[in-house]
C-alpha cells in the first residue's frame, strides 16, 4: 500500500502555486540557465499573462522605522494573484539564509500574503521552494540582524 509524503500542505493556495510553478519550468525548459534575471522575470510576465494569472510586477514595498518614516524599499519579482510573492534568481548557487531573509522581509510587509516562491533559474535543474510565513517574523528579524526587542 503507498504511503502519503509527510509535511504537504494542503490550502487554498496550493494549485495556485503549482501552476506558477509549472510556468517556472517552461521558462527554464525553454530558456536554460545562464541568462541574466532579468530574461527570467520578463519571461515569466509573458507565462503567467498566458496562464491567465493576474500578478503585479515588482510592487513596491516600502521598509519603514518604527515612527512610520519610509528609509527605502524592496520589490519582489511578481505578486501573482495578490497571494502569492514571487522572487527570481538567476545564480549557480543554492538560496541562502539572506534569500530567505529577503523573502521574510517581504511577508513582514505583506501580511495578507500566506505564501511565497523563491525560484532560481540559474542551476541545470530548476531550483525552487515554497515558503510560509514564520510565526513570528519580527523574532526572525532580531534573530538575524540582531534588531533590539521593544
Amino acid at each position: 500500500m503507498p504511503t502519503k509524503p509527510k509535511n504537504i500542505v494542503q490550502a487554498p493556495w496550493t494549485g495556485l502555486t503549482y501552476k506558477i510553478i509549472g510556468q517556472a519550468m517552461q521558462v527554464h525548459n525553454e530558456l536554460g540557465p545562464g541568462h541574466r534575471e532579468a530574461v527570467y522575470h520578463d519571461a515569466m510576465a509573458v507565462k503567467l499573462e498566458q496562464a491567465g494569472l493576474n500578478f503585479e510586477d515588482e510592487p513596491y514595498i516600502p521598509v519603514t522605522l518604527d515612527d512610520g518614516t519610509v528609509v527605502g524599499g524592496n520589490s519582489p519579482d511578481h505578486l501573482v494573484e495578490a497571494i502569492v510573492i514571487t522572487e527570481y534568481k538567476a545564480r549557480f548557487h543554492l538560496m541562502t539564509k539572506d534569500d530567505q531573509a529577503r523573502i521574510i522581509s517581504y511577508f513582514a510587509a505583506l501580511p495578507e500574503c500566506p505564501v511565497a516562491l523563491f525560484i532560481n533559474f540559474g542551476r541545470p535543474r530548476l531550483e525552487y521552494h515554497r515558503l510560509l510565513p514564520p510565526e513570528k517574523v519580527q523574532a526572525f528579524q532580531r534573530e538575524k540582524w540582531g534588531k533590539p526587542g521593544k
